[in-house]
């Protein structure tokens, strides 16, 4: 795999855990545990067992519904920021070991996408709702579709194939 798709792969993953910091890391975590992602013997392999795969895909429903209310705190505050360097890593870095890549890079480009996706997203979805007058829940219903189809097309098209 050409360092250009790892690149993309791991800042992709990244971005998508800044929009939303469970989805993708669950998605992942199931991806693994059905096989498209071996990750026994690395330092991820608890993101390929059930367990974990259920009790993230729990918070990931629960984010999935507290997007929506007004309490939620900002992204781009630094409890949830921190959540979306970890989770960003950690799906970047498990991907790129199935992938054969170093770990340590899909777990430093895992961080700088989220960055990116959480101050991007909470940008353009301020902007989308304020300016073009949108209501907040359609575009973070878009927001949402983004977060989970993006890492099954990253996974299938860059990891995947490359296994």
């Amino acid at each position: 795999m050409s360092k250009a798709l790892v690149l993309v792969a791991g800042l992709g993953l990244g971005f998508l855990s800044g929009l939303r910091a469970f989805t993708p890391i669950a998605l992942v975590s199931w991806l693994a545990v059905w096989g498209w992602m071996p990750l026994a013997g690395s330092p991820f392999w608890f993101v390929g067992s059930e367990i974990f795969a259920i009790a993230i895909s729990i918070l990931a429903v629960l984010e999935l519904i507290g997007d929506k209310l007004p309490k939620t705190p900002a992204r781009t505050q630094l409890m949830p920021l921190i959540a979306r360097f970890v989770t960003g890593g950690v799906s970047a870095g498990a991907a790129c070991f199935s992938a054969g890549w170093p770990w340590l890079v899909g777990l430093l480009l895992g961080p700088i996408g989220g960055l990116i996706g959480a101050f991007s997203g909470y940008h353009v979805r301020r902007t989308i709702t304020q300016r073009l007058k949108i209501p907040d829940l359609i575009v973070a219903l878009i927001e949402d579709f983004v977060t989970i189809a993006g890492p099954l097309l990253l996974v299938h098209n860059f990891f995947h194939t490359a296994v």
